[in-house]
C-alpha cells in the first residue's frame, strides 16, 4: 500500500544513481523538519533530471509544508504526468487546490487518488477534507472519514476526521464520541483536544493552529503540513 507519509522513492543500498541519492538526501533533510534545505537541495537534483517523478512527488510535500501551494500544485502536476497512475500526487495536488480555494478541482483530484488507490485510507480521508473545505456534500465527506476508519482503525487522525465531519453536519453527541475515540489514541494531541473542549462548551470555537513542532497526529502525512488535512 502506497503510503504518502513513506518517502517518495527507496534508494538501494550501494546505489551511484545521482538522482536517487539527491532524493534521498532531500527526502532525509524533510523527515529532520528542515524543509527550506531540502526544497533548495531537490531544486538542483530535479534541475539536473526534471523526469524523476520520485523528485517531484516530494517536492509537492515539501512545498505544502512551506505552504507554498503554488509551487506544490506545480510540482504535483510534473508528477501526475510522469506517473499518472501514482495517487500521491493526486492527493498532494488535491491538497494544494484546497489551499487555492479551487474547491471542485480538489474534490476531484481526491477522488482520483481514491480510484487509483481504494484501499488507502489516506485517500478517503483527503476526500473528506476537501468535501468538508468546499463546504457541500458532508454527507459524502462523514462516508469518506467512516471508510478511512474502516481501512485503519487504530490510527487517531480518522476519528478525528470523523468527528469534525458530525459536528459539520450538527450531531454533536456522536462527533463527541469521535473526538474521545481520537483522544484515548493520540491523548496529547492539541487539535483534538480544542475541538472537543468546543463541544463541551469549555472553549469558543476558533481555527486551530498546530504547535510547532507538533505533529497534528501521528501518522505521517501533506497534509503534512500535515499532508492530508484542509
Amino acid at each position: 500500500m502506497t503510503d504518502l507519509a513513506q518517502a517518495p522513492s527507496q534508494t538501494h543500498a550501494g546505489s551511484t544513481n545521482p538522482t536517487e541519492l539527491g532524493v534521498a538526501r532531500a527526502a532525509a533533510l524533510f523527515e529532520r523538519v528542515d524543509p527550506a534545505s531540502a526544497a533548495s537541495h531537490l531544486e538542483l537534483v530535479l534541475t539536473q533530471d526534471a523526469r524523476s517523478a520520485p523528485g517531484w512527488i516530494l517536492m509537492a510535500r515539501i512545498r505544502l509544508s512551506l505552504g507554498q501551494a503554488e509551487h506544490a500544485l506545480v510540482a504535483a502536476t510534473r508528477a501526475i504526468e510522469l506517473v499518472p497512475e501514482d495517487p500521491r500526487p493526486m492527493a498532494s495536488a488535491s491538497r494544494a487546490l484546497t489551499l487555492l480555494g479551487r474547491h471542485e478541482e480538489a474534490v476531484t483530484m481526491a477522488y482520483r487518488a481514491v480510484i487509483a488507490e481504494p484501499k488507502n485510507p489516506l485517500w478517503h480521508d483527503r476526500v473528506a477534507w476537501a468535501l468538508l473545505a468546499a463546504d457541500r456534500q458532508l454527507g459524502d465527506a462523514e462516508q469518506a472519514a467512516r471508510t478511512s476508519i474502516g481501512l485503519d482503525p487504530h490510527e487517531a487522525h480518522y476519528y478525528f476526521t470523523h468527528g469534525v465531519t458530525l459536528d459539520a453536519l450538527g450531531h454533536t453527541d456522536q462527533a463527541r464520541q469521535a473526538f474521545l475515540t481520537s483522544l484515548r489514541l493520540e491523548p496529547e494531541n492539541p487539535v483534538a483536544q480544542h475541538r472537543l473542549a468546543v463541544l463541551n462548551g469549555e472553549a469558543t470555537r476558533a481555527p486551530e493552529k498546530k504547535r510547532r513542532g507538533f505533529r497534528l497526529f501521528g501518522k505521517r502525512g501533506a497534509d503534512q503540513s500535515n499532508d492530508i488535512l484542509p
